[in-house]
This record gives structure tokens, C-alpha cells and sequence, in this order.
């Protein structure tokens, strides 16, 4: 293998982690908008890294090019539809999961995460 290989199999490597770890945010974290930052977080950079580390053994040339405006799109386009979800459940009333101080939770709360009724 050459170093450049080696550096990108790095970099791909890294990306897969770092979506493996937004995954685990998403089964881990308590409600919508902590599971949406995870997942839109680390799906932005897992996948940026994995199209740099694609993009670093083929050098300067038209494929990499289209990457690059790969990856660009997905650093802009991402956040916004991240940002979009979010807002749109803001608008339809979903509030954000409250700790309850001094109390221990019930199973009822681990499936309801705070949200309300909107019949």
C-alpha cells in the first residue's frame, strides 16, 4: 500500500466511526431534537470524511473535483435540512425532554420524551 492508501483508508476509517458514534447518539440520546443534532452532526462530517478519504488516491482530477462539490453540498445542505426538521417540530409544538429533579422516572416517561397530545 502506498502512504496516500494508507492515509485514506485512515480518513474513511475515521468517518465510519464517527457515524457509528452519531448512531449510538441517536439509540442513546432522550428526545428529538438531542437525537437530531447527533445524527445531523455526525452524519455531516462521517460522511465528508469518507468522500475526502475516496477522493485523497486519485489525486487532482475530474472525479475529485465532483467530490469536492460533493462534499461541499453535503456541508450545506445537511445543517439546513436539520435545521428545517427541527424547526418544523418546534412549530408543531414538540418540546424539548426535561430532566425530572428528584424524581426517578417511570416507564410511562421513557416512551412519551415530553411530548403532547395533538388531537
Amino acid at each position: 500500500m502506498t502512504v496516500l492508501e494508507i492515509i485514506a483508508t485512515v480518513v474513511i476509517a475515521l468517518g465510519a466511526l464517527v457515524m457509528l458514534a452519531g448512531a449510538a447518539g441517536v439509540v442513546r440520546f432522550p428526545d428529538f431534537y438531542s437525537r437530531l443534532h447527533a445524527a445531523g452532526k455526525a452524519d455531516t462530517l462521517g460522511q465528508g470524511l469518507i468522500l475526502l478519504g475516496l477522493a485523497i488516491p486519485i489525486g487532482l482530477s475530474l472525479i475529485s473535483f465532483k467530490i469536492a462539490l460533493i462534499i461541499l453540498f453535503i456541508f450545506i445542505f445537511n445543517p439546513t435540512a436539520t435545521h428545517a426538521l427541527a424547526r418544523g417540530a418546534w412549530t408543531l409544538g414538540l418540546k424539548p425532554w426535561e430532566k425530572h429533579q428528584g424524581e426517578p422516572r417511570t416507564d410511562d416517561e421513557d416512551d412519551d420524551h415530553g411530548e403532547e397530545d395533538h388531537a
